[in-house]
């Protein structure tokens, strides 16, 4: 049971009433005051992939109720700062960046993740090795990709199902991520708008920074990619927002007949 994952969705509900309510940055105080106890606690508890997570939605939905671009951008700015704040305070972050930049440096611990992780997604080429007939399937043992049915599942499929599989499971999250936006835009209430850039921003956040730790192209954060990773509250919190998602296309109104 992750309480983190109840909290995001509950974070993106209340940040979106603030935003949507209140258009001036000093009116939305109160809201950025909240998000930032959010990632303290969050910070506090050393889960930091998750605080990334909020402070992008966070970001998005500040940048979409007032649309100031200079502030958005000294928010990103804040957002590095804090970054490099907890990569001084906190051990475990220098190990994963130092792991990042060089997995080789310790392939048989600290880096062994990542390297099974590229040589997974390598072997499976462009139609991949078939369904469950990938090495980390067929013979899981502890030496195998540890995180490999939740943090590096796109990993595994990467080897079960190749490049041609991995384009498909990309079009089918951005398919969701695209609608996610276009509700937002046809929406008429500025705070279904909001509630459904909130998701977008979460579920965009979490897909990038998994796959893109799975490519090698960022540290390892543990967060689980949505609708593919197993999981229990995480896949929970994912089908509500879908609900909410729901929820607000039902306000929009269709198209009228001729």
């Amino acid at each position: 049971f992750q309480r983190s994952e109840i909290v995001k969705l509950s974070v993106v509900l209340a940040l979106a009433y603030f935003f949507s309510a209140h258009r001036t940055v000093w009116q939305m105080m109160p809201a950025l005051v909240f998000a930032a106890a959010c990632l303290l606690l969050l910070m506090m508890q050393r889960d930091l992939g998750t605080a990334l997570i909020y402070y992008l939605t966070t970001l998005v939905l500040f940048y979409v109720a007032c649309g100031n671009v200079p502030l958005t951008v000294v928010g990103l700015g804040g957002g590095v700062g804090a970054a490099a704040l907890g990569y001084q305070m906190f051990a475990h972050v220098k190990v994963r960046v130092a792991m990042w930049r060089n997995p080789w440096s310790d392939p048989t611990d600290k880096g062994y993740q990542i390297i099974q992780a590229l040589l997974a997604i390598g072997s499976g080429q462009v139609t991949g090795q078939g369904y469950l007939q990938g090495t980390q399937t067929q013979s899981p043992s502890p030496s195998a990709l540890p995180a490999r049915h939740t943090d590096f599942i796109f990993s595994v499929a990467g080897e079960e199902l190749g490049l041609v599989g991995c384009l498909l499971i990309l079009a089918l999250l951005g398919a969701i991520l695209f609608r996610c936006v276009w509700l937002a835009h046809r929406s008429r209430d500025p705070l279904f708008a909001a509630v459904a850039m909130g998701v977008a921003g979460v579920f965009g956040a979490q897909t990038i920074l998994n796959i893109g730790m799975c490519l090698y192209v960022a540290p390892v954060v543990g967060v689980t990619l949505p609708f593919f990773s197993y999981g229990g509250t995480a896949l929970m919190i994912q089908l509500f927002e879908m609900g909410v998602l729901l929820s607000v296309s039902r306000q929009i109104p269709g198209p009228k007949s001729g």
